[in-house]
């Protein structure tokens, strides 16, 4: 069956940016000129999907009113010529379809995705988390596509992270079935040093089978509290394995402070319109 659908969870408090998130949806943080959720979108559209479901919290209308159409802004571009600002507004394909349901409490990611039970049915579809921006050549959410096509098991895109900073994450247990592939049979939510089970974690990208609901319904919270989908694929990784894609491409975590910067200054030095301007000052301003 093939992947029709992606999940966007988008609707946490934003805290490790605060103070900005407290009036703007931490998803709507630009990365230069557009709102960081926009490349998350734009990435499963490249995919070849065509539906999509952002989850949104409380408070978080901002994000309605960016995928919704404005007749009158568009109007009034084309009417001044300024044609390019209006291409810029619509990136997204008419028949591509946004749809919004709100999650009444932030009980974590696997909650998050729970949310997205009624709109999934029972297909197969792509998760691509709302706090991480990956800019790579084949869309991430494609690659994992291509692995969901090859193997038919539920997919994680994985990297390996530094060994101060897996404590951080979820840590994989692998072995490598061809190229980038992985078999994963057990997987750990920020481990303890002593249970750490490699360098690989997943790193915000999964394509999800409807058995995961069943299993998210069954779950109890875990780190800090929360309903973790890390904890439901364990299930399935023990029992049948599930796929690692250490994927091609670079991840920024948007949802804290060095990452956003981070991605604002990298996108920014290739950004067509500012690039020339942006590298010039940096040079200047680093004196180097």
């Amino acid at each position: 069956m093939k992947i029709k659908k992606a999940v966007i969870p988008a609707a946490g408090f934003g805290t490790r940016m605060l103070p900005a998130t407290k009036a703007i949806p931490k998803c709507m943080i630009p990365i230069v000129d557009r709102p960081a959720i926009q490349y998350n979108v734009e990435e499963a559209v490249n995919s070849g999907i065509k539906d999509i479901l952002i989850i949104i919290g409380r408070g978080q209308e901002a994000v309605i009113n960016h995928f919704d159409k404005n007749p009158e802004l568009e109007y009034c571009l084309e009417k001044s010529g300024k044609i390019d600002f209006l291409k810029s507004i619509k990136t997204i394909p008419d028949d591509v379809n946004i749809y919004f349901v709100r999650q009444r409490e932030t009980k974590g990611l696997g909650h998050a995705i729970y949310c997205a039970k009624a709109f999934v049915g029972n297909e197969p579809f792509a998760v691509l988390s709302g706090d991480d921006v990956i800019k790579s050549n084949v869309p991430v959410c494609r690659q994992l596509i291509n692995a969901y096509e090859e193997f038919g098991k539920p997919i994680v895109g994985a990297q390996k992270v530094p060994e101060n900073e897996i404590c951080k994450y979820g840590s994989l247990k692998v072995e490598n079935i061809h190229d980038n592939y992985f078999l994963c049979t057990d997987m750990v939510e920020k481990p303890t040093p002593d249970k750490v089970l490699s360098l690989y974690s997943v790193l915000g990208r999964y394509i999800l089978t409807p058995e995961i609901f069943e299993i998210l319904e069954n779950t109890r919270p875990g780190a800090g509290g929360e309903i973790q989908i890390t904890d439901a694929m364990k299930k399935i990784s023990n029992q049948n394995g599930i796929i690692a894609v250490d994927f091609e491409g670079k991840r920024y975590d948007i949802g804290n402070k060095f990452g956003a910067i981070q991605a604002n200054v990298e996108f920014g030095l290739e950004h067509p319109e500012i690039s020339d301007q942006f590298k010039n000052y940096l040079k200047n301003h680093l004196d180097i």
